[in-house]
């Protein structure tokens, strides 16, 4: 029988332990990759979401000197009407 020497076997043991820490390696590295590209995606809708409101923004500023937006908003908020205008009240609600 053939005797495997001291220093074959620390060589094994060497090489096992270098496949097994880059295995950990890489496993760790590819959970922090997931984080990474939920993150991005994250931002990415958040950005989609922001670039909409945005839109509405500057279409309510295109909108705001309009003569239409002016008396929308005297009779929601200011409850302004204009002369000779009739004005139903809902007592129901």
């Amino acid at each position: 029988m053939k005797r495997i020497s001291k220093r074959k076997i620390f060589k094994i043991c060497l090489v096992i332990f270098i496949v097994i820490y880059i295995s950990f390696i890489f496993i760790k590295q590819q959970t922090i990759l997931n984080s990474y590209k939920n993150e991005k995606n994250y931002l990415n809708s958040k950005i989609s979401e922001e670039k909409e409101n945005k839109n509405e923004l500057l279409a309510k500023i295109d909108n705001v000197n309009s003569k239409e937006y002016i008396e929308q908003v005297a009779r929601e908020k200011l409850n302004m009407y204009l002369p000779n205008e009739r004005v139903y009240v809902d007592v129901g609600n």
